[in-house]
């Protein structure tokens, strides 16, 4: 058995100075399971996956196009860049006319845009990057979930098709259970039908949706019994939520015994700044922005399981010329630079519209925030 007692974190501004800190955590004891030495374990794969993007509005909402070759110059120039991931969210099951999986959650894998995502993810994967694939605009699910076999069985059926199809490609395969719980897993905002994030039956909600979809990947094993999987925190994915959703080892799917298995977290905290409504005048300061990172990292270590912030971003719908603002690019550096220095990775949210990082065509970066966030 380890106890994990006085550990030390490095904490990574985006100021000239670095800043260390001891920080004593008293962790719970976990169990030293034996790790399949063949694959990489999460903490491992987190760390090596180190600086990625999202190919956003995309396969989630078609918002952009799902053509290969529109996709292609996107992955290459974050690859150029020197990124090492890339994040397909993808709906299933919502969202578009032409569902890539039917009303019981059984995967068409002929259909044409599920080709056009599996030719991404292979290209991806020829450039020895990782790619994490999910389940996202899901609100078939998450804004009607309430526990009950109907939905675990239609999300366990999809997942269980996503995985088996997968089964044999390379671990630098990843899978993120359910984009950003919420609906009646609980919402930050606490307005509208949904309960709160902090509802007790929200969260038991959001453990019970992440372990099915756990739970049918690892049963169809081949190399998803070693596949890193990632779950997520219900309010929208919102980082704050780490302790509640997750407060002890024991509350982890697989309880501890899993090296596989990753937490993924979003931030785009406080939205009065990051939101697309959001405002620059609203912008917290670098020491609250890095304060956020540290507390989830602290946590992390208490579970014994690495963090990918999944999304993080600062959007305008209006006022755009404020993206295109030393202090912007600072918050984008402070969240790549915080979060590597935490042995996190990240994966920085590019939808080409409010958020976007890239021009249409993809083929250079806007208000030069991804080179400055990696210099």
């Amino acid at each position: 058995m380890l106890k994990i007692f006085g550990l030390l974190i490095f904490f990574a501004t985006s100021s000239c100075s670095d800043d260390e800190r001891i920080v004593f955590v008293e962790g719970e004891e976990v169990g030293e399971e034996p790790v399949n030495s063949e694959f990489p374990t999460a903490k491992e794969v987190i760390l090596d996956m180190s600086a990625g993007f999202n190919l956003g509005n995309v396969f989630d909402n078609g918002n952009n196009p799902t053509t290969f070759e529109t996709i292609k110059p996107i992955i290459d120039l974050y690859k150029n860049a020197g990124m090492k991931h890339v994040r397909i969210p993808t709906t299933w099951m919502d969202r578009f006319a032409d569902h890539l999986a039917d009303e019981n959650g059984n995967v068409n894998t002929s259909h044409p845009r599920f080709l056009e995502l599996v030719q991404v993810i292979d290209y991806a994967l020829s450039l020895d990057m990782y790619v994490v694939l999910n389940t996202h605009h899901e609100h078939w699910l998450k804004d009607h979930y309430d526990g009950t076999a109907v939905y675990d069985t239609k999300f366990q059926t999809l997942w269980t098709g996503i995985a088996t199809y997968f089964k044999d490609y390379p671990n630098k395969l990843i899978f993120e259970v359910l984009n950003e719980p919420e609906g009646t897993l609980g919402e930050n905002d606490g307005n509208g039908p949904f309960p709160d994030a902090s509802d007790l039956t929200a969260i038991s909600y959001t453990r019970r949706v992440n372990l099915v979809g756990y739970d049918a990947i690892r049963a169809t094993g081949g190399n998803n019994a070693t596949r890193i999987i990632m779950v997520g925190l219900n309010g929208q994915g919102n980082a704050v939520n780490i302790e509640e959703v997750y407060p002890n080892i024991a509350s982890l799917p697989g309880a501890g015994s899993d090296h596989y298995l990753a937490i993924q977290v979003h931030s785009y905290n406080p939205w009065a700044f990051c939101g697309e409504t959001g405002s620059n005048a609203a912008f917290p300061g670098t020491a609250a922005i890095e304060k956020g990172i540290q507390d989830v990292s602290v946590h992390a270590i208490k579970l014994n399981v690495p963090i990918n912030y999944g999304e993080f971003g600062v959007g305008r719908s209006n006022n755009t010329a404020e993206r295109n603002t030393d202090l912007v690019r600072g918050y984008y550096r402070t969240m790549a630079v915080s979060t590597l220095g935490q042995k996190m990775s990240y994966s920085v949210w590019d939808d080409r519209g409010w958020f976007g990082l890239v021009n249409s065509s993809g083929t250079i970066f806007t208000n030069n925030i991804v080179p400055y966030m990696l210099q």
